[in-house]
């Protein structure tokens, strides 16, 4: 079941119409572009909304990507390193995001710092492969977990933003 918001998220980021893995030689190219073009629309769209939360950029194959992505809370800029790969049987299999600073601070997260989608967003990811991508992703995957998982994280004491840090840490 997806709620309105999420599903007016959905409606604003372009499908991907392109089944090619990074394996496709051929097929590949036309994917990613479609992939970064897909993101540049998500960004936008948030930045139109002040919803801006990350940034996210890859290598030069696209099979590696990496950025930052923030949580506001109190007035405060919570910002934590991401990154993952593209699966070979991408698009078929969702990438699995990892945040490394986090790993083993939270039990909805697997070694290296990989959060756990496993309920929520793969199932929704394998009825919509190939048309979702890299942002359908981060949009409905990343950023719910991040909303659900850091508020916790800093409540229990276990994420402390850096200017309430002790000195020399």
């Amino acid at each position: 079941m997806v709620d309105a918001a999420t599903k007016k998220t959905l409606a604003a980021i372009p499908l991907l119409k392109t089944k090619a893995g990074p394996r496709d030689k051929e097929e590949w190219p036309v994917r990613l572009k479609e992939e970064v073009t897909s993101l540049i629309k998500y960004i936008h769209n948030n930045k139109e909304a002040d919803n801006d939360w990350l940034r996210i950029q890859s290598n030069k194959e696209g099979t590696r990507w990496f950025g930052k992505c923030w949580y506001i809370q109190d007035y405060k800029k919570y910002e934590f390193e991401l990154e993952f790969d593209i699966p070979v049987t991408y698009p078929s299999t969702a990438p699995e995001i990892a945040i490394p600073e986090l790993d083993g601070k939270t039990a909805k997260m697997y070694r290296g710092g990989k959060i756990c989608l496993t309920e929520h967003f793969k199932p929704l990811w394998s009825r919509n492969a190939p048309k979702f991508g890299v942002a359908h992703a981060l949009a409905l995957g990343l950023g719910p977990w991040m909303a659900v998982e850091i508020p916790d994280l800093i409540k229990r004491g276990v994420v402390v933003h850096k200017d309430d840090q002790p000195s020399g840490e």
